[in-house]
């Protein structure tokens, strides 16, 4: 009797790399563009409010994990158009009203970002709050942002089945959370001016929300392949597969 093989996995890697660079869509394109001003203006916060930043992004990770489960068992699922509006309003409400309503708006941006990422992780057929399945959505974090062009999906995977409780747990959080506090922190300079920062704001939440969503979709689905074909030949193949290509003499 013949044993049948494993599919080939190299179509699949391919276009998850062809996804991943899709990812800088337009709309991120364009807040990469603008850039420069985000630095001027991250110049000029005080220390003390980047310190704030900060610990609320670390204390606003910590709060959404709590509540995710309870909250999506209890509540209707909103699909990707109700999440997206969401967070075009919360990124409203928040810049109207410059530095203070963006800083306070930070958790109710987490917290979606963070219910998209685990409903990626329904989709691709895992329990989202599986010990190991809940720490790999944490990880997603460590992605970066839309605003930096070298940040991308962290390509390391949990290899055992672990209880996320108490010091592990806050070890998990206190990694991935400084990468999201920089990142949020370029999204709030862009939101300093009152008024102005309310578009800015609903923008930037609807590229923050797409990013994290498609990095923990192609996140997923590389951890399904890695636990059919092994993680290193996988992983080995997507990262050849989304590195710049030589640039050859004719």
């Amino acid at each position: 009797m013949q044993i049948p093989q494993d599919p080939d996995p190299s179509p699949e890697i391919a276009a998850l790399a062809r996804r991943y660079r899709r990812a800088n869509g337009p709309l991120i394109a364009l807040v990469t563009r603008l850039g420069g001003s985000f630095e001027r203006q991250l110049a000029m916060l005080p220390a003390s409010v980047k310190g704030r930043i900060g610990w609320l992004t670390e204390a606003a990770i910590a709060r959404a994990w709590g509540l995710a489960g309870a909250g999506e068992r209890r509540l209707p699922t909103p699909g990707k158009r109700g999440a997206m509006a969401a967070a075009l309003a919360s990124g409203a409400a928040g810049g109207a009203g410059g530095l203070a309503t963006s800083v306070a708006e930070l958790p109710v941006t987490v917290a979606l970002i963070l219910h998209a990422i685990r409903a990626e992780a329904v989709a691709a057929g895992y329990d989202p709050d599986d010990p190991a399945i809940r720490a790999e959505c944490l990880k997603v974090f460590a992605a970066g942002s839309p605003l930096a062009a070298d940040d991308g999906i962290d390509t390391t995977f949990l290899s055992a089945r672990l209880t996320l409780g108490g010091p592990a747990l806050q070890k998990l959080i206190a990694t991935v959370a400084p990468r999201l506090a920089a990142a949020l922190t370029q999204k709030l300079a862009a939101q300093a001016v009152p008024v102005l920062g309310a578009l800015s704001g609903a923008a930037l939440n609807a590229a923050f929300l797409s990013w994290y969503r498609e990095i923990a979709a192609i996140r997923f689905a590389l951890l399904r392949l890695a636990e059919a074909q092994g993680e290193d030949a996988v992983l080995a193949a997507f990262r050849s597969a989304t590195s710049p290509k030589p640039v050859t003499r004719a």
